[in-house]
């Protein structure tokens, strides 16, 4: 039987006329563009979940889901409508059976013995593809999480947070020494420092709150060996500068953390309650908690108190005796500390007020300003301590608030580990602490880990919705529940290269692996249409041939038709496979900006479509010849289902 299929399907070339071209080409159109359109569609529709991604990681792929999306729109489009017509345009002359090219030649000789071997050996080919999946889930489990893969900026934001008391002369003066110490290291290109923030009610940065932006040199500039985190690793132990804690960061991720959850950081312990004082009590008891975990650097209290204030407290038993009132020494001193408007100037079009104010020589020490005159309309000219006592106060830097309730922050960075299992500890070693909230106190995290629990619900929930959506899209396609999940049930297989992928590749689960991973899923199962297609196809070419009862058709003719099914066109199912792999390599050896996030998508697409191909060639035909003999066992005759049109 096999011989005489292979000297049946192997005839010589002949010329045919133009009505029978037309013929083979609307028919074999006919036979492929319906699988392929639905293969289209649910790569589209498995796609649309990215679009329920909110927040950063849905700004992030939005782009990418609507580019693919209207992609394959159009390429569904065009499989049923150009595609055949540029067939008919293009596919004349003397055509060739597939034997004739040595290619195809090739692939067939190597496997068929393979497809042989794996239909008679069935336990063992099901066992060893059931094993490699199990093995996946302690693989998945012992990955690292985080949010988003860390784009690198190509540039440093190095923030360190001094004492809030810091005066304006030793902040600017901690700025001038950090930056030469900074621009001292061979790979920095500029630097640029600000202490305190700009006119605007945008920015709420105290002045002990340092900025500095580091551009790097290209890497073709840096010694050999040396990497970015070198670099910061490098920079961070020359400016351990006494009252200073440093941070690393870098310029559009931290815009990015203090707008979306105000914490400036990776991760932040927000720590809510009614009063200043005990929660910045608690914030020392988190951090000293949290200290020599693995993971965690660059830890700090944001500062609750330490501030100073200048306190003029007017002595109103004095002002009667001196002929004065609360008012009037209230208006001098503001005049005198913070300056009035005395006058407008006119420069063409634009008008500036003009302030007086004392000296800064007159104003700049608390006995200076305790000899401000006053004038007493009954003892003259007096100093302004006669009437009121001038000292340095105790108070909030700055008061932050969440939700209308105070609260402190107590913030760390995430270095040479991922940021789920780090704050995971990090959350043990706080529960084993007792006392560190009284009643009435609570914690939040925030920062990028309160992303990874925002992108990670959501993933839950779109993950088995996309499954949802791909099988009822190949139920339509093939109007069976058996063929439907006949495809479908390389998906799980699929995950297997690209588990292993990630694994080896050292990268963690994140939002932009779960993204890839989708992609992958509609991939995977347009190869399966394809094949399930044939397989299909030589089931209705065993039937024509001999008829659709079990009297007729033994086990053998199964096997065989089975096998001359998975073998029938494999080079287009190789090719499907060979293009998505040779779109996706590049980007394995690709450099810049942009490959940290890119790479995480591509990997498990990668690797998924290497094994998902695997199993489509080998399995699925053994599956579906199974389930072939388990119909022709029980109901005396074969299902096939038409998936020509």
């Amino acid at each position: 039987m096999k011989n005489w299929l292979k000297n049946k399907f192997r005839k010589e070339p002949s010329w045919i006329s133009e009505e029978e071209r037309l013929a083979i080409i609307t028919k074999s159109s006919k036979q492929v563009s319906r699988g392929v359109f639905f293969a289209t569609v649910i790569i589209i529709t498995s796609f649309l979940p990215v679009f329920m991604l909110t927040g950063q990681e849905g700004k992030l792929f939005h782009p990418l889901a609507y580019t693919k999306t209207f992609i394959m729109i159009v390429d569904a489009l065009l499989v049923i409508t150009l595609a055949p017509v540029l067939i008919s345009f293009f596919m004349k002359g003397k055509f060739k059976p597939d034997s004739a090219n040595p290619v195809n030649r090739f692939l067939e000789r190597i496997y068929e013995p393979i497809i042989e071997k794996v239909l008679n050996w069935r336990k063992t080919t099901i066992a060893i593809n059931v094993i490699a999946l199990l093995i996946t889930i302690p693989l998945l489990k012992n990955l690292g999480t985080e949010f988003i893969p860390p784009l690198d900026e190509q540039s440093i934001l190095f923030m360190p947070v001094t004492l809030p008391d810091v005066s304006n002369a030793e902040a600017k003066r901690i700025l001038q020494v950090q930056d030469k110490i900074i621009k001292s290291v061979p790979e920095v290109d500029k630097v640029l420092g600000k202490a305190g923030r700009a006119s605007t009610a945008t920015d709420n940065s105290p002045i002990s709150m340092i900025e500095t932006i580091i551009t790097l040199k290209p890497k073709s500039e840096w010694r050999d060996g040396v990497t970015k985190k070198d670099i910061i690793t490098e920079l961070d132990a020359k400016l351990q500068i006494p009252g200073v804690v440093n941070g690393w960061t870098q310029p559009i991720i931290n815009r990015i953390n203090m707008l979306a959850t105000g914490i400036r950081t990776d991760v932040g312990i927000k720590v809510f309650g009614q009063n200043l004082d005990t929660i910045a009590a608690v914030s020392e008891k988190v951090k000293a908690a949290l200290e020599g975990t693995a993971g965690v650097s660059d830890l700090f209290v944001e500062p609750i108190t330490g501030g100073k204030y200048l306190a003029i407290n007017i002595k109103r038993e004095e002002l009667s005796r001196y002929g004065l009132s609360v008012d009037e020494v209230n208006q001098v001193v503001e005049t005198a500390l913070g300056g009035a408007n005395v006058a407008n100037t006119i420069e063409g079009r634009q008008r500036f007020s003009i302030s007086v104010r004392l000296a800064q020589q007159y104003r700049n020490s608390v006995s200076q300003i305790e000899r401000i005159p006053l004038q007493s309309p009954s003892f003259g000219e007096i100093p302004l301590s006669a009437v009121a006592d001038v000292k340095f106060e105790d108070g909030p830097p700055m008061i932050s608030s969440d939700n209308a309730i105070l609260r402190g922050a107590v913030m760390f960075n995430v270095r040479d580990r991922d940021l789920g299992s780090t704050v995971k500890e990090a959350m043990e070693q706080l529960n084993k602490q007792d006392g560190i909230l009284p009643e009435g106190y609570f914690l939040e995290w925030s920062g990028q880990y309160e992303n990874l629990i925002r992108g990670q619900q959501t993933l839950m929930w779109i993950a088995p919705v996309v499954l949802i959506i791909i099988f009822f899209s190949l139920y339509f396609a093939f109007r069976s529940v058996r063929e439907a999940f006949l495809s479908l049930i390389t998906v799980p297989f699929a995950l297997i290269g690209g588990a292993y992928m990630i694994y080896f590749w050292g990268v963690n689960l994140s939002v932009g692996v779960a993204v890839g991973f989708i992609a992958l899923f509609g991939i995977a199962v347009e190869t399966g249409i394809v094949m399930v297609i044939y397989l299909n196809d030589a089931m209705q070419q065993l039937i024509k041939l001999k008829g659709n009862s079990s009297e007729t058709i033994t086990k053998e003719d199964l096997h065989t038709y089975v096998i001359h099914g998975a073998a029938k066109r494999l080079r287009p199912k190789l090719m499907t496979v060979c293009v998505s792999l040779f779109g996706l390599v590049p980007v394995l050896w690709a450099t810049g900006v942009g490959v940290d996030v890119m790479q995480p998508i591509v990997l498990p697409m990668i690797g998924g479509v290497l094994t998902s191909s695997t199993h489509i060639l080998l399995v699925t035909p053994l599956i579906f010849l199974m389930s072939k003999e388990y119909e022709l066992k029980k109901y005396g005759k074969l299902e096939v289902h038409d998936v020509q049109h």
